[in-house]
């Protein structure tokens, strides 16, 4: 439903760095990206998995700004977009957003940003060093958050030998919307050269909102109004210890914040619809400690990182004439408060040799409170406007967990290498919920403990100097939970994960290359249904079956001459529900999964050149395409 352009007004370096057409390809040669996927530096090459790595460049010149933009970047990777900042990551096919936790992690630098499923916080393309998506199941070093993946935001660090900035801003027209607004800026300053420097960046955004809602007076009301904040610090204590510290601030205020819209671009809102929903407000802050020793023939990090997000967002809904639950609909003003404080010690080897190996500790404590005023509405009646119910829910719960881990690789020839993880988890989970007074529900506290031990084995063979082949197979898994008002808990879902790759290049053709094949047996999967009591709805989690998951993956560049490149990327998914067990089954056996494209492809051109001496410049094209998606819920 939108369209835009986005023109850039100007942009101001200082004392940045002038890469040319032709280093920049080198840098983006296959053997040359350097990631930490595994948690040690190595190429791209090299790491026995899927790794879709996005340099600086490349996000700059792709126009990434926010994690929404992955998708079209990613072939593989959907999300759902719950009002703007509010997003869920899919990748290869494993898409639910129901349970706990996430099923696919999200980290800045050291910190894991993601809370729950719901609760994933808005990272911005601000400053980053690169992006790494991690595909399949990453439980071995990412945990239980990653049971189909990890994505990775990499923040430049400062700078110690040098002050650079840059200040940019761009102007956005929607049609048939509002005009926006980007204003970005990057400072660098070594107080200490060599030893200790800054380096902060800000984003301030405003408008870009197309929804209205006409008889509240409301015009373009899913406009933000962003604020985004980010300080670094690093103090080099000697040659082999580094102390790195972080704090960032976000603030987005979206008048109408539901996130999806009619073919009119109006919002619905129930009952009198007038009335003014409480607006959505996104803020949060992170901070992280980051101390890394040399000790010789090893290196020592410990990540220390606090989280508090304040989010408050309107819900509505409207049953409608093909659902269970009459002509009831609602409004809901919805406040969460939550705090994430976690912990990693990690030992990983430094030397270049035969065995690789890291081993490490995990501690994580997530404290979350949701306060849901309820208004419904009965739509068939004489006064539709008056509410029929009127009630507070309120729930409060706790996670605590505890995880040790380990990988090893082994380089058996000059050609195999070995490899295996794994990571014992326990999550102990506590949750207190009280809810409509004027239904006497009781107030429930419940508690469990869930643990599971996830193992992985690799394997990566050099079929030549410049092709290596890799196999894997692991497992992901997601604790169980409980359900409000003492209905029956639900148990933890698993998955059990097959991969087989190639990756290569031709540096005489400047080609490289990528194939990957993969089968993913997703077991007791979680699907949400909505019981209607008399008056309103309850929200009911149980794992209704089983899924399997086939794709494959492949991607190519071509370096065109000196300063032409060519890229594609497609990716091909049958996401099909197996096997049901669960009489309340949103879904039947023969169902595509949700949000699951059968296929998916990009398509790339950049063309990199030089105003003058130090002036580069380029010209790319990217398009993508993905086949719609569905969204199956029976129960409602």
């Amino acid at each position: 439903m939108k369209a835009s352009i986005k023109v850039s007004i100007v942009s101001l370096a200082i004392a940045m760095p002038a890469v040319t057409a032709a280093q920049e390809t080198a840098d983006n040669a296959l053997d040359e990206i350097l990631v930490t996927a595994q948690k040690r530096e190595q190429t791209l090459f090299e790491v026995p998995m899927a790794v879709a790595a996005l340099s600086r460049a490349e996000i700059a010149q792709r126009g990434i700004d926010a994690v929404t933009d992955l998708q079209h970047a990613v072939p593989g990777l959907t999300m759902r977009e719950d009002g703007p900042g509010s997003n869920t990551i899919f990748l290869r096919g494993i898409v639910n957003q129901y349970g706990n936790g996430a099923v696919v992690g999200q980290y800045l630098d050291e910190v894991p940003v993601t809370l729950t499923a719901f609760d994933q916080l808005d990272i911005r393309a601000l400053d980053l060093e690169r992006i790494e998506v991690l595909k399949g199941p990453q439980g071995t070093l990412y945990g239980q958050g990653s049971v189909a993946g990890t994505v990775r935001y990499i923040t430049r660090k400062p700078v110690l030998d040098a002050v650079e900035g840059s200040v940019s801003a761009s102007a956005g027209f929607i049609e048939g919307g509002g005009t926006e607004s980007i204003v970005s800026g990057v400072l660098n300053v070594p107080l200490v050269e060599d030893t200790f420097g800054l380096r902060f960046a800000a984003r301030i955004q405003d408008g870009g909102g197309w929804q209205d809602q006409p008889e509240a007076g409301i015009e373009d009301g899913n406009e933000q109004e962003l604020v985004n904040l980010r300080a670094k610090a690093l103090w080099r204590v000697s040659d082999r210890t580094d102390v790195e510290f972080m704090y960032m601030h976000h603030q987005n205020e979206v008048q109408l914040g539901l996130g999806f819209e009619d073919p009119d671009r109006t919002v619905f809102v129930a009952g009198d619809p007038a009335t003014v929903l409480v607006p959505k407000d996104l803020e949060y802050d992170v901070a992280n400690l980051t101390i890394t020793i040399d000790l010789g023939a090893a290196v020592l990090t410990s990540a220390t990182s606090h989280i508090d997000v304040d989010h408050q967002y309107p819900f509505a809904y409207q049953c409608g004439s093909a659902t269970h639950c009459g002509p009831f609909e609602g409004n809901d003003d919805r406040f969460d408060t939550s705090s994430a404080l976690t912990q990693e010690i990690r030992l990983s080897s430094n030397d270049d040799d035969k065995l690789q190996w890291t081993v490490g500790v995990f501690y994580r404590d997530v404290e979350d409170e949701l306060v849901a005023d309820y208004r419904t509405f009965d739509a068939s009646s004489a006064t539709p406007f008056d509410s029929i119910f009127t009630d507070r829910f309120v729930s409060a719960d706790s996670y605590e967990s505890y995880a040790l881990f380990a990988d090893a690789s082994y380089q058996v020839t000059d050609r195999l290498l070995i490899g295996v993880g794994g990571r014992y988890f326990e999550d102990d989970q506590t949750a207190s919920s009280s809810c409509c007074t004027l239904l006497g529900v009781p107030f429930t506290d419940q508690s469990a403990d869930f643990d599971s031990f996830d193992p992985r084995l690799y394997l990566r063979y050099a079929v030549g100097e410049n092709t290596n082949f890799y196999a894997s197979a692991g497992s992901g898994f997601r604790s169980g939970g409980f359900n409000s008002f003492g209905d029956p808990p639900y148990d933890p879902e698993d998955i059990r994960a097959y991969e087989i790759g190639v990756k290569g290049a031709n540096p005489d053709a400047g080609l490289t290359f990528e194939v990957a094949g993969f089968f993913n047996d997703y077991s007791d999967m979680l699907r949400r249904g909505l019981v209607f009591n008399g008056t309103n709805f309850t929200s009911q989690l149980s794992n209704i079956g089983d899924v399997d998951i086939f794709g494959l993956e492949g991607g190519l560049s071509i370096q065109a001459g000196e300063n032409f490149t060519f890229s594609a990327t497609g990716a091909w998914m049958d996401a099909e529900v197996r096997a049901i067990r669960a009489d309340d089954a949103t879904s039947l056996p023969g169902d595509s999964l949700d949000y699951v494209p059968e296929f998916s492809a990009s398509l790339s051109g950049l063309w990199e050149f030089d105003w003058s001496a130090n002036r580069p410049g380029f010209i790319r094209l990217d398009y993508t395409y993905r086949d719609e998606v569905s969204y199956i819920d029976r129960t409602t």
